[in-house]
């Protein structure tokens, strides 16, 4: 056995170090004289128990629709410049122009907006699933709503998501979009991990950071 103080080499049943003088703490309820366990050398820790963190809630849906209004809000501000840009490069704004300056009869539907309305619902769910996908699978595991909100999404076992996990969701989406009287949303009020139908569909969690 070693001296707790010094590291010094000691004599089973010693009890006080030789070197130092250090007591030599013997275990509670063990008779004079009965070996201990050697004290680490001087300089070295010991290992300490681990802890683990208690689970994060699951959040719920109306956490998770204040989250979606704010990402709501910010796509849109961000969208303004792409109308605009999108409008004057197709032509778009004066076909518009064009058509209400026209007559009834001389009316025909340019092609210029069609092209405009084609370019924007791609712009819209390709940046709506690049700002979704990158942001969940981020080292922040939300968006800039759910973090305003205090939320995280992380797998079905609480791990962050993959960039091609956090888009099968995003597009799991669509489906939930489906159902009627926004069901496959407000499954996430009552279902017991508050899971909305894409979070079944892409097994995934939306937790609430404590």
């Amino acid at each position: 056995m070693f001296c707790s103080r010094c590291g010094a080499t000691l004599p089973e049943g010693s009890a006080f170090c030789t070197n130092c003088g250090t007591p030599v703490p013997q275990h509670p309820g063990s008779p004079p004289g009965a070996p201990i366990a050697a004290p680490l050398p001087q300089g070295a820790y010991a290992a300490q128990p681990m802890f683990l963190a208690p689970p994060l809630p699951y959040a719920g849906f109306w956490l998770r629709f204040a989250a979606y209004l704010i990402d709501g809000v910010i796509m849109g501000i961000c969208f303004i410049p792409v109308i605009a840009i999108l409008a004057l490069a197709t032509g778009a704004g004066a076909a518009l122009s064009h058509i209400q300056n026209s007559p009834p009869e001389d009316f025909v539907f340019p092609a210029a907006v069609i092209m405009f309305v084609l370019l924007l619902i791609v712009a819209i769910i390709g940046g709506a699933w690049l700002y979704y996908a990158l942001m969940e699978s981020s080292t922040w595991q939300a968006t800039l709503g759910k973090r305003a909100i205090g939320l995280m999404v992380t797998d079905i076992e609480g791990k962050r998501l993959t960039f091609g996990h956090a888009t099968g969701r995003y597009f799991a989406k669509m489906i939930t979009g489906m159902v009627p009287l926004a069901i496959g949303y407000i499954m996430a009020g009552f279902t017991q991990k508050k899971q909305a139908l894409h979070d079944f569909i892409a097994a995934t969690l939306v937790l609430k950071r404590m």
